[in-house]
């Protein structure tokens, strides 16, 4: 059965569970930072709605990549005595997960900006 106290609690855990990540993890700050700059343009350039799409798609799929990182991170970190030999190179795949899809969307940012700061210039 549908529980309206049930919901705003998951939505209170959740929130919590953002608030956490926002605190601690420096690289979800930046790239947090980064993703509003994205969505500012957007509005500045006043481009068009597919284009507009794909950009806060790709701002989001970096953030909840970020948010899983730190998910496997302190998941890791409990483990860490057990896995030892394993838990750095976890750690550096998933920051390579992370990094590549902000290159990705970095160079998916420029091709789609590029036009309009030109016209700008």
């Amino acid at each position: 059965m549908f529980s309206v106290k049930r919901l705003f609690k998951s939505f209170k855990y959740a929130f919590k569970g953002f608030l956490i990540v926002l605190k601690e993890e420096q690289s979800f700050q930046i790239q947090l930072i980064v993703g509003a700059g994205v969505i500012s343009l957007i509005f500045y350039f006043n481009i068009k709605p597919w284009e507009a799409m794909l950009l806060i798609l790709l701002v989001i799929a970096v953030l909840v990549l970020e948010l899983i990182n730190s998910i496997f991170e302190r998941i890791i970190d409990v483990l860490k005595p057990r896995l030892q030999l394993y838990v750095e190179e976890i750690k550096d795949i998933m920051a390579a997960t992370v990094l590549l899809s902000s290159f990705v969307a970095a160079i998916v940012g420029i091709m789609i900006f590029w036009p309009y700061v030109k016209n700008l210039l």
